[in-house]
């Protein structure tokens, strides 16, 4: 009897709160279903441009001159009223910061929207008075999709950090750039990257696309409760760090730390990391040549790009979501069918520059959520990740190279472009 009655009572609690329950679930669903409509509607209305940059032929700043331009031009933080987040459907700029490599030769390139062009030329020329900017069509286009008939092969990956994004990777400072040595005696880490591009031959292309918005990552929070972001992020990795050499004195009244030296220098690189202005980041390359020139040795080359910017006791870049057979992992490959299929998804994305308001079956469908084995035959797309850099960091990823660098196919500019005098008789 007793029994009957507990029971009695939880199917009544189960049908008074099932009603409320599905509500709030359908409601949730349904707020995130319109929040992600009404985005895309915003970024459909968005229209982009290239610009190519070419440097001067005398680059005698440090890349902290870089890091200015993209502080000044790229960071586009504001804060959104209701109407135009939950109405409009605004989101932050992003931007792509680009080097590609056509038959050889060696550019660097912005993709932005256009109604920030003249802001992104003024802090350019601000810089680098003497670099030459104008708007080109995509380069991405004139490689057709990837199919059996086709003349064109392609490899893929992205690349994310080794350990918490609170490490920083190597910086233009630890190359010692920052104290503008002379010419000869720079060790500038872009040089690699730029010979591995300029080596290519006709009918290879390789391309890197950084993508960045201004930081507004946050961690550790639930539906109620916002988290943190990525400052405070990196408060609670050095309080992690020093626990184990802190002690209470004095009946817990004094804390007294004592940091050994080994770990001095991790301290100040996670603090310094946060002392500048952070953006999220994601960063993806190709290599894109004929079939009849496609090199296996250029494929294992432009995933190993970034080596010179690991520091084994901080961090570094590493490779992941590459087109390749083993890319849902597990004990089997995939097959040539499926892998053509990714290099395809992965063009896609590099054109679209797509790291940040993914379409919705690529939020649904992904690697993350549809598991491996069910991943072999169900194929979701790879699901990209994002991470914090700071502008020191960016610039040192992405900078002109000074006149050290001896590479043909790298073209400058030779002399300056100016206006004639205005004071010259009529």
């Amino acid at each position: 009897m007793i029994l009957d009655f507990i029971l009695s009572g939880l199917w009544t609690i189960v049908t008074w709160l099932a009603p409320i329950v599905g509500t709030i679930i359908l409601g949730y669903l349904t707020f995130k279903l319109w929040m992600h409509y009404i985005r895309q509607d915003f970024i459909s209305g968005i229209t982009w441009t290239v610009l190519e940059i070419t440097p001067p032929r005398d680059v005698l700043r440090s890349p902290k001159g870089m890091e200015l331009f993209i502080t000044n031009a790229l960071y586009h933080w504001s804060i959104k009223g209701g109407r135009e987040t939950y109405w409009q459907g605004a989101v932050w700029f992003w931007f792509s910061l680009e080097i590609a490599s056509i038959d050889g030769n060696v550019h660097f390139y912005l993709r932005i929207p256009s109604r920030v062009k003249d802001l992104v030329e003024t802090q350019m020329y601000a810089q680098y008075p003497q670099a030459q900017i104008r708007v080109v069509e995509d380069y991405t286009l004139g490689v057709d999709k990837i199919t059996p008939e086709s003349a064109w092969k392609m490899y893929g990956c992205e690349f994310k950090l080794e350990k918490n994004q609170a490490y920083p990777i190597k910086t233009y400072t630890d190359f010692g750039l920052d104290k503008d040595p002379k010419e000869e005696f720079k060790v500038d880490p872009i040089s690699p990257i730029i010979e591995l591009f300029a080596s290519l031959n006709k009918g290879e292309q390789m391309w890197m696309q950084i993508v960045v918005t201004p930081s507004k990552t946050e961690y550790g929070g639930s539906f109620f409760k916002s988290g943190h972001n990525w400052v405070k992020e990196t408060e609670n990795e050095i309080r992690k760090l020093l626990k184990p050499f802190t002690a209470t004195k004095d009946e817990g009244k004094r804390i007294e730390v004592r940091v050994p030296d080994f770990y001095k220098k991790h301290i100040e690189s996670i603090s310094t990391k946060r002392s500048k202005l952070g953006f999220d980041v994601g960063i993806r390359t190709c290599y894109v040549a004929k079939k009849e020139v496609f090199s296996m040795n250029n494929r294992r080359a432009l995933r190993l790009m970034f080596r010179q910017f690991t520091n084994p006791s901080l961090n570094g870049l590493t490779r992941y979501n590459g087109t390749q057979p083993d890319a849902y992992g597990g004990w089997f490959l995939a097959s040539p069918k499926t892998v053509m299929m990714l290099a395809n998804r992965m063009l896609n994305e590099y054109r679209e520059r797509s790291f940040f308001h993914s379409k919705l079956r690529q939020k649904i469908f992904n690697k993350h959520t549809i598991f491996w084995p069910l991943s072999l035959w169900m194929k979701p797309f790879l699901h990209s990740e994002t991470f914090v850099l700071n502008v020191e960091e960016l610039a040192t990823l992405w900078h002109f190279p000074g006149q050290i660098l001896k590479v043909p196919s790298f073209e400058r500019i030779e002399s300056k472009e100016a206006a004639p005098p205005t004071n010259l008789p009529t």
